[in-house]
């Protein structure tokens, strides 16, 4: 399978090194040429006003609204949740709150449970889901330290998002869900 990684700006180059240790073909997607090759797509973690300033500035926003649209299983992590979210690229029906673990200084890590599987996760700048639609499956949650749950693993039919970074660590687990679950 030949999966996208919208390589603009913040950390395609992660995902790139997981798709190909998962098996498959992983191709940086700059151009509408590059994105039509596509059987799948992640949008990746960085800066999300940034990311969907160049996709315009690279006219990359109506095709990828397109490709969403017409059931392209798509990955959004961190900033790409927030891009499926702000309905820039017509995703999951969700309210997402920016930075709301707080400043950089407040990154964090946290175990788990995502699917039945436990993993740690990396928490940078991360948003949360404020409100999901009906149709949206929480996979994972976390406790905030004032107590509060909140969903950082979410999907909708063909596309997933979480707060959180599973390309900086070494477990594959987020990554072969999305392949084996949500491009199925």
């Amino acid at each position: 399978m030949i999966i996208g990684v919208l390589a603009l700006q913040g950390d395609f180059r992660e995902h790139i090194q997981v798709i190909q240790a998962c098996g498959h073909e992983a191709l940086e997607v700059r151009r509408v040429s590059e994105l039509d090759q596509c059987q799948a797509l992640i949008l990746p973690g960085g800066e999300s006003t940034t990311i969907a300033l160049l996709a315009r500035n690279y006219g990359l926003i109506e095709p990828l609204r397109k490709r969403i649209g017409e059931g392209l299983p798509t990955y959004g992590s961190c900033a790409g949740m927030i891009l499926l979210a702000n309905r820039i690229v017509d995703g999951i029906d969700m309210t997402v709150r920016r930075n709301a673990f707080g400043r950089q200084v407040d990154s964090f890590e946290s175990e788990l449970d995502f699917a039945g599987h436990q993993l740690r996760a990396v928490f940078i700048r991360a948003p949360w889901v404020e409100d999901l639609g009906s149709e949206v499956e929480v996979i994972s949650t976390v406790k905030t330290p004032a107590g509060e749950i909140h969903p950082v693993a979410v999907r909708h039919k063909h596309l997933l998002a979480t707060s959180f970074h599973p390309e900086l660590t070494h477990d594959l687990a987020v990554h072969r869900y999305f392949f084996d679950e949500v491009c199925k």
